[in-house]
């Protein structure tokens, strides 16, 4: 259990740091740091950067409980394998002329590196804790 509590927290930290940049700052982050085209109306990312510190706070919850209900991590499985797989499509297939591939290869590869910390950690919960 203790891996998964991990990996929950250090997810959550991203979510967060992630969350608090795309609401204070997503033209600069965007366009100035990640090479982006600008947007008419940053409105959208806004919400998505309150929905990531929504899922930290949720990520956060789950590892406080993963004794009780670690197969719920089961959930951010999804959402790792889904936003790794979204990322990698776009950087290779997506992108918009003059639009920077770096925020997708690095979005990517650290939501495949947590979807197997997920797995992983699963793994282990699972061989010590039979889900209910």
């Amino acid at each position: 259990m203790a891996l998964l509590r991990r990996v929950l927290y250090l997810d959550a930290l991203r979510e967060a740091v992630v969350g608090v940049a795309l609401l204070g700052f997503p033209g600069t982050l965007l366009i100035e740091l990640f090479d982006q085209p600008p947007y008419g109306d940053y409105a959208f990312v806004r919400i998505l950067g309150l929905a990531s510190l929504v899922l930290a706070m949720l990520m956060v919850l789950v590892g406080h409980r993963v004794q009780e209900v670690w197969w719920w991590s089961w959930a951010f499985v999804v959402l790792e394998v889904g936003r790794a797989g979204l990322a990698s499509l776009n950087a290779l297939i997506g992108l918009p002329p003059g639009a920077g591939a770096l925020v997708w290869w690095l979005n990517a590869g650290v939501s495949w590196l947590f979807a197997a910390g997920f797995l992983w950690g699963l793994a282990r919960a699972g061989a010590e804790k039979p889900p209910p």
